[in-house]
């Protein structure tokens, strides 16, 4: 690295952040990037030497370490190896590619599907490819982060709506109106509030004014609907979003990401699309999991009822005791806090006590909105929940001993 002799933007911004994280560390409130080394059944992990119960967990229907997923990505490890031989368009397309992409489509009732290899950045690709200049693209203010990037990327018009408010995303369709292409997207399950979008009120607004819609489906597959297809079976409107988006790292246990629609789009997709064309292809271990993971889920239909009954049971307990969990009805549950150092002592006394939550701060959420980002999946019991929930009641009752005030 060059030696600046005078502090420019790069600097200070690299400084402001060294001060937090060291501020945070210094007072014991450093929750971040904590190795797990071993995973004790879908509900319980190994962190530094404890074991604890997972409550910030992204695999919903408790599929990590299947026994019939593992063996599907040894078996690809045998047959491919452990990677692939480039690019998908050059010489780095697998039987096993176009399998899981098969596989992906019948799932969503789509005509074809492409993989990419993060969910970061398939949306980064899909909305930078479909969009461009003199376009509109139109975006619920709090869609993920990777959204916000692509949207921004694509240097198409870029307009937010409050969130899962429909008069204020009628208004930005009104002012699309002069765009040669209008996006609406949004997420299906949000990542921080485990709301829903109001996918009939958002399908009758783009149909009016002549949208595409675009629904990212990280929290949702496996989640929503009686099969766990998603946003589309939950409502039953089959067929009504036009870019299903998808990831491959959260309910299903591998890595990357999808789009499943048309054949016309996924084929402009697959020869446009940047990340398609200048990215390695998926390894073979993580398309092996990942089919089989889809295979999985529709084979096991009960993970996804007892998820929704783990769901309900931590939600309802949690405002019994009095915690505000704003408009969750998934498994995603805030629990508010108020300040970042609320959230952090609330995460310091859960963690002490072998409940493994994490505090989510500002940025990431507006100022005053702290919250610890608590989860649960189909491999807890009632009776374990109920003791995180009391934990967590507990640690609510400890910062206010500390933190008089909140």
């Amino acid at each position: 690295m060059s030696d600046h002799s005078f502090e420019d933007a790069i600097v200070r911004r690299i400084r402001a952040m060294e001060a937090r994280v060291a501020g945070v560390r210094q007072a014991d409130m450093y929750f971040y990037n904590r190795a797990v080394t071993e995973l004790r059944g879908g509900a319980r992990v190994l962190v530094d030497g404890r074991e604890m119960g997972m409550y910030a967990s992204y695999s919903y229907l408790g599929l990590l370490g299947h026994p019939r997923i593992q063996a599907a990505a040894q078996a690809a490890v045998e047959q491919y190896g452990t990677g692939t031989h480039g690019v998908r368009t050059l010489a780095g397309s697998l039987k096993l590619h176009e399998e899981l992409e098969e596989t992906i489509a019948a799932f969503k009732g789509a005509e074809a599907a492409v993989t990419y290899s993060s969910g970061y950045v398939t949306n980064l690709t899909a909305i930078s490819t479909l969009c461009g200049r003199g376009d509109y693209v139109i975006s619920d203010k709090l869609n993920h982060a990777s959204i916000v990037d692509g949207c921004l990327m694509s240097c198409a018009k870029f307009l937010r709506f409050e969130h899962n408010d429909m008069n204020s995303l009628e208004a930005c369709l009104k002012e699309a109106q002069a765009g040669t292409a209008r996006l609406v997207v949004a997420d299906a399950v949000f990542s921080m509030d485990g709301d829903v979008i109001n996918l009939p009120a958002v399908v009758e607004l783009c149909r009016r004014y002549h949208a595409w819609l675009m629904i990212d489906e990280a929290h949702s597959v496996g989640v929503l609907g009686k099969t766990g297809r998603g946003i589309e079976e939950h409502f039953g409107m089959p067929g009504v979003v036009d870019v299903k988006m998808g990831t491959l790292s959260k309910t299903i246990p591998s890595v990357g990401g999808y789009v499943a629609g048309s054949k016309p789009l996924i084929d402009l997709l697959r020869h446009a699309s940047r990340a398609y064309l200048f990215s390695a292809a998926l390894p073979p271990a993580q398309a092996g999991a990942a089919k089989a993971a889809f295979e999985v889920i529709l084979d096991e239909p009960w993970r996804i009822e007892k998820l929704n009954v783990n769901a309900q049971q931590f939600i309802r307990g949690l405002q019994q005791r009095g915690f505000e969990t704003l408009q969750t009805e998934t498994a995603i549950v805030p629990v508010i806090c108020g300040s970042d150092e609320s959230a952090y002592t609330m995460t310091r006394f859960a963690q002490r006590r072998d409940v493994f939550v994490l505090p989510v701060v500002s940025p990431a959420v507006a100022p005053g909105l702290a919250r610890l980002r608590a989860t649960v999946t189909a491999a807890h019991e009632a009776p374990e929940i109920e003791q995180a929930m009391d934990v967590i009641l507990e640690a609510r009752l400890e910062r206010d001993r500390v933190m008089p005030g909140g």
